[in-house]
Parts: structure tokens; sequence; C-alpha cells
């Protein structure tokens, strides 16, 4: 786990003897060995809780991308009749058989403007003309 080989953890083995004595050892090694566990526990549970919240944010943003998704799919459903083009309409034909058409009628033209007459010259309504 930490790179520690056998001979390593032996000379950590008899340097604790030479410390503690024979009579503290083994009080002193099952007190490292429950540190140790509770501090791995501890780890795999903070682990475990981090692992979980990330999943939960998955999730989370799985369930978001399928609710955008089914939005996007009724809004195509209601846009598409409303963006599909009409259908030309073919005119009936007209059977010359049983009645012949009517003539057409000439357009209406508009009636020519008439032209708007100059003042005459002399008019006493307007004013006097300079030279």
């Amino acid at each position: 786990m930490f790179g520690i080989s056998f001979s390593e953890l032996l000379l950590v083995g008899l340097v604790a003897l030479l410390v503690l004595g024979p009579e503290r050892l083994p009080g002193a090694a099952r007190t490292a060995g429950l540190w140790i566990g509770r501090l791995k526990r501890s780890f795999n549970a903070i682990k475990q809780e981090v692992e979980r919240e990330i999943g939960a944010d998955e999730i989370r943003r799985q369930l978001h991308n399928e609710h955008i998704l089914s939005l996007e799919q009724e809004a195509r459903k209601i846009l598409s009749p409303v963006q599909e083009p009409a259908k030309p309409v073919t005119p009936p034909v007209a059977d010359h058989s049983i009645a012949p058409a009517p003539a057409a009628e000439p357009a209406p033209t508009e009636p020519a403007p008439t032209p708007v007459a100059s003042p005459a010259p002399h008019d006493p309504t307007l004013p006097p003309r300079a030279p």
C-alpha cells in the first residue's frame, strides 16, 4: 500500500520493541491496529459517500437531459403540423358538355385623370407677379 517491504516492517518492529519494551509492545500493537482499522473504515466511508454523491449527480443530470429531450419531442409534435407545407389543391375539371362557359367580362378600366387647369394670368385671386 505504501511501498513498505517486509524488511522495513521488521526494522520498525525491532525499534518499537527496544523503545517500548516487551511488556507494552503487544498493547501498543493492538492500539495501533485499532487506529489503522478506524482510519481505513472512515476513508472507505468517505470514499463511498463521494461515489454515491457523484452517482446521484449523474442520475440527476441524466434525468434532466431526458426531461429536456421529451420537451423537445413534444415541441416538435406540436410544431410539425404547422410547418408542413400545404398540399396543392387541384381544381375540379369543368364539364363543358353541360353548359357553355360565360363570356369573360372586360376588366374595368380606371378613368383617366383630369388635367389640372393652370390659373389664368389675369386671375384676381392671385397675388401680383413680379415683372
